[in-house]
């Protein structure tokens, strides 16, 4: 069983396609942090000459730890992203034909 369920994350709102554009955009959100960590993390620990430490100890943890899919599945559970709804291409030309006219 696949924990948490598609229904879960959902909530009756979204379909499955949506929630997997979803999960595709956080997880692209994460991995881009954990990369900017992880340069912050390099460029802190270069010409040091006592090698203060390892690089995974000044990345946040469950970046490093976890996959950036469920980090993301986590994180849309959690509420701290939400899925919204994009209007359709053709809903927004005819609301752009209508504020025209």
């Amino acid at each position: 069983m696949i924990y948490p369920t598609i229904d879960e994350l959902t909530k009756g709102n979204y379909n499955r396609y949506q929630l997997a554009i979803a999960t595709a955009k956080c997880a692209r959100l994460i991995t881009d942090e954990y990369v900017r960590q992880r340069a912050s993390a390099e460029n802190a620990l270069t010409g040091t000459k006592e090698g203060g430490g390892s690089i995974m100890s000044l990345i946040d943890q469950d970046l490093a730890d976890k996959k950036a899919v469920k980090n993301a599945i986590d994180s849309i559970q959690k509420g701290d992203y939400n899925i919204v709804d994009a209007p359709l291409a053709e809903e927004v030309a005819v609301e752009e034909d209508a504020a025209e006219q």
